[in-house]
């Protein structure tokens, strides 16, 4: 606007603005030259381009606050089945005593039954391990499986002298054909480079079941295969029996599992482990007693408790379901599996 004093204006008056004159457009300039671009007006908050007005949200911080929380999935406490935790318990209870037992009343030359025992205990390991882990061509590596226990027992029963080193290389071979047989559809050749390990952990486990034969016929190791079941046995027994009854505090609001039960258990599968040590022939004493029972019970919690959670993360996963039988037994099994080369290390470095 172009401000211009009255025509009229006496000198001797004041010099206020008399009135007010609208400019006159200027025809020949550019409408879009620098310095009318300069004129357009610049919204504040709430314009947009060339002054729109954008229109603000509707909702309040709070709303948009509850609408952030809904994105994320409230976390599902899995119940604990107390019917189910004591059957669990039951299982280790007598998995770890038929493994005592098995190796008490093995004698020389009368080993071949505690072998047949643990042939079945591999059978039940590769079915609940492989019905887990869905290797590739299912069928196929159980059959290797199948044959490599069988050619473990043999090797672990007849092998002169006694020793590791013809179980490690059944496992290798074991391996290598489990890997090949899942080589040979086109489907299950692309899973193999990825599930290899979960093959591995199915050969190991169903070898190291043969472990306890070969300490059967070496000194001292028939003693601390009874010691290291002992513990592993109370241990997960404890925890399993507690869970039924006290499954507090949680691990985890997935795993049905509390951590009472696992500090009880291995507090008493030590205990266990030190009364046997007490009874049992030097080199065996109490204080030897509690440090292997302390080792295999706190190796069996914490195999377990691994299961368990690699259980929950297949489910939330959406994984298809592990039938309830092969699931529920896969803790114990996995448990005991890890504890026969324990205790074959415990018999040569820490009691010899």
């Amino acid at each position: 606007m172009l401000l211009t004093s009255a025509p009229d204006h006496d000198p001797g008056e004041s010099g206020t603005i008399a009135c007010v004159f609208p400019s006159m457009p200027q025809e020949d300039k550019d409408p879009w030259d620098e310095d009318a671009s300069r004129e357009i007006p610049r919204g504040g908050a709430g314009r947009g381009f060339l002054g729109a007005v954008v229109p603000e949200s509707s909702k309040t911080k709070s709303e948009l606050q509850e609408d952030d929380d809904e994105e994320f999935e409230e976390v599902e406490v899995v119940p604990v089945r107390r019917q189910l935790a004591l059957a669990i318990a039951g299982f280790a209870a007598l998995l770890g005593l038929g493994l005592a037992l098995g190796a008490q009343t093995s004698a020389p030359d009368y080993r071949w039954p505690y072998a047949v025992v643990l042939f079945g205990v591999q059978s039940l390991y590769l079915l609940a391990w492989i019905m887990a882990l869905h290797p590739p061509a299912p069928g196929p590596t159980a059959a290797v499986c199948a044959v490599v226990a069988v050619a473990a027992d043999y090797f672990a029963v007849t092998s002169t002298p006694a020793a590791l080193f013809p179980l490690l290389l059944v496992a290798l071979a074991g391996f290598v054909a489990a890997v090949a047989s899942q080589l040979f559809r086109a489907d299950y050749r692309k899973r193999a480079t990825d599930s290899w390990r979960n093959t591995l952990l199915i050969v190991l486990g169903v070898v190291a079941y043969a472990i306890p034969v070969i300490l059967t016929r070496q000194p001292v190791g028939t003693q601390a295969i009874v010691v290291c079941a002992a513990g592993a046995g109370v241990a997960l027994l404890v925890a399993r029996a507690t869970d039924a009854v006290f499954p507090k505090p949680r691990i985890a609001p997935q795993v049905p599992r509390g951590a009472t039960g696992v500090v009880l258990g291995a507090m008493l599968g030590t205990l266990a482990s030190a009364a046997l040590g007490s009874v049992l022939v030097l080199p065996f004493t109490p204080a030897k007693g509690a440090v292997i029972g302390l080792i295999a019970a706190v190796i069996a919690s914490l195999v377990d408790l691994a299961v368990n959670f690699g259980d929950a993360g297949r489910e939330l996963a959406g994984d298809a379901p592990t039938f309830w039988v092969a699931r529920h037994m896969q803790g114990p099994l996995g448990a005991f599996a890890l504890i026969a080369p324990a205790a074959y290390a415990l018999t040569h470095w820490y009691l010899t």
